[in-house]
């Protein structure tokens, strides 16, 4: 048995979301497979968190990765959700059924949260569930639709980053200058409540200007805790967004991997020539509104001999 689970592009929310505030993300037409009827080669934390000794099942999260480096669209999280979903399957179970997923949700979530010591669990939300979703920790995601005429191209910038790296700076600076955090996550989460507002009221001006300030906001938190959450490149595109009466921000935790183009339009050709002469990549990806599912399995037909 095969399971699709999508990928996630967090598009507002990040840091804050940790502290209750709501996140916008979609989930992606990238996404991995997994197959019941090979065993996995090798097993991430979370899958082995997941399943304990059941064996896991042979995963291609190929379409996630960039030769060898991520791109930041949430792998462990869809390989997870796509693992447990195929031995569902495989048991019988309907994955698209409601109640079905609301337990995959939990128990991929918990054991994400296991292996990963932490995190929002908003990949997995997208995993799990699909199209757009404002997610808040504690709580089942809500599907949103994006506003009219809101239009998406996403990047795959030059560099890695482990998030675990980047949150343990931004912690570290919450024990050295808590006063500084405190200023700057404050200013996050008004843009997050900000943002699930302007989507709620369908307001893309409004909603392409929460991310441009929210890009801003990310940086400056960068700059206080020493970490590259929003690199220098980055800083020059969303800059050349802005003059395009558009948006440019890292997705999720920042510090490279990807990052989203928001406006009523596609990039200028100005913009694209500068992403690429910056070791941007932009991605041929789509929004997947399903979420994770079971795959067909192609029918076997037997041949008589004449």
């Amino acid at each position: 048995m095969k399971a699709f689970a999508p990928g996630k592009l967090v598009l507002t929310g990040a840091y804050a979301v940790l502290e209750g505030a709501p996140c916008i993300v979609v989930a992606t037409s990238r996404g991995v497979v997994a197959d019941t009827a090979r065993r996995a080669s090798f097993t991430t934390p979370e899958v082995e968190a997941a399943l304990g000794s059941v064996a896991a099942p042979d995963v291609d999260a190929s379409a996630l990765f960039l030769d060898s480096r991520k791109l930041g669209l949430g792998a462990s999280a869809a390989i997870l959700v796509a693992s447990l979903a195929a031995r569902e399957a495989e048991a019988g179970r309907d994955v698209g059924d409601d109640d079905v997923r609301a337990a995959l949700f939990s128990r991929a979530r918990e054991a994400h949260a296991t292996a990963q010591s932490g995190g929002s669990g908003v990949d997995v939300a997208a995993s799990v569930f699909g199209g757009a979703l404002r997610y808040t920790m504690g709580a089942l995601p809500v599907r949103v639709t994006l506003p009219r005429g809101a239009h998406l191209s996403v990047f795959a910038c030059g560099n890695s980053a482990r998030t675990s790296d980047l949150r343990g700076k931004v912690d570290a600076l919450a024990a050295s200058s808590p006063a500084l955090h405190r200023e700057c996550m404050d200013a996050l989460q008004s843009l997050a409540r900000d943002a699930a507002q302007a989507v709620d009221a369908g307001a893309l001006e409004r909603l392409v200007d929460v991310v441009r300030r929210t890009s801003a906001a990310l940086a400056r938190l960068g700059d206080a805790a020493g970490a590259p959450i929003v690199p220098t490149e980055l800083r020059e595109l969303s800059d050349i967004a802005a003059r395009e009466s558009a948006a440019f921000c890292v997705s999720g935790a920042g510090g490279g991997d990807v990052a989203v183009y928001l406006g009523s339009a596609p990039p200028s050709a100005a913009f694209l020539t500068r992403a690429s002469a910056l070791g941007l990549l932009r991605l041929d990806l789509g929004l997947d509104e399903k979420g994770v599912r079971a795959l067909p399995t192609p029918a076997v037909f037997a041949t008589a001999d004449v």
